[in-house]
């Protein structure tokens, strides 16, 4: 049995599915809208139509991609790897289980509005996940990949130095949150940023890779320009 199963058929209920769902998307937050410009920027000149996605949440930002590549994709890959387990930032403040129902909820409605979808959700942590992917034979297999995971700096660096192996050559790496702090500036804690992890991948393969300088940096995008 395949380790990502995908879930494209509109007609299966999602197994954790709660019982009187609405019939309209839900979400609970937006951490997300306030970077479509800058990502619908990058959709319009990469047209990527096979993506992965490190931290899905609720599938707002899984469900703009796939909005976004229906424009000029005739078929669509999408894989989620999320642990929902949620980060230090969530476990205090979000019911994890709560939120994973809604993520299949929304994904669900979305696999009917865009039949053209695969949608591949890998359920676990990104690090064992993404090795998985390369182990299938997925190295250079993404156009797009999508880091929202773990903020905590070592995983984002191997979170980044296995997105480097998955996205193709000319893909992009989007990484989010890379200005975020869980304190202010004066006392930030550098083992609790995604920055200096971004920062060091960036440094390291500078030879291979290529920062898109001309976006706001509130997420930062690295085109992959050598192996």
């Amino acid at each position: 049995m395949p380790t990502n199963q995908p879930t494209n058929q509109p007609t299966n209920q999602p197994t954790n599915q709660p019982t009187n769902q609405p019939t309209e998307y839900v979400f609970q937050t937006d951490w997300f809208s306030h970077n479509i410009p800058s990502l619908d920027i990058i959709f319009n000149q990469l047209k990527p139509t096979r993506i992965l996605e490190i931290g899905s949440f609720e599938g707002r930002s899984t469900l703009h991609f796939m909005e976004k590549m229906s424009e000029y994709a005739e078929t669509i890959e999408i894989y989620c790897i999320d642990s929902w387990e949620g980060g230090l930032e969530h476990k205090e403040n979000w019911n994890m289980d709560t939120v994973e129902q809604v993520f299949e909820h929304n994904m669900h409605l979305a696999i009917q509005q865009f039949p053209r979808t695969t949608l591949f959700k890998c359920k676990g942590y990104s690090h064992p996940k993404m090795m998985e992917l390369l182990v299938e034979g997925k190295k250079g297999y993404f156009d797009f990949v999508y880091v929202d995971g773990s903020h905590e700096a070592p995983d984002v660096l191997l979170d980044a130095l296995l997105a480097h192996q998955l996205v193709r050559v000319g893909g992009v790496i989007a990484f989010d949150d890379y200005l975020w702090s869980p304190k202010s500036w004066n006392e930030a804690d550098h083992y609790l940023l995604v920055k200096p992890a971004v920062d060091s991948y960036v440094n390291t393969y500078q030879r291979k890779v290529s920062v898109i300088q001309s976006l706001p940096t509130y997420q930062l995008y690295v085109v992959k320009i050598a192996e």
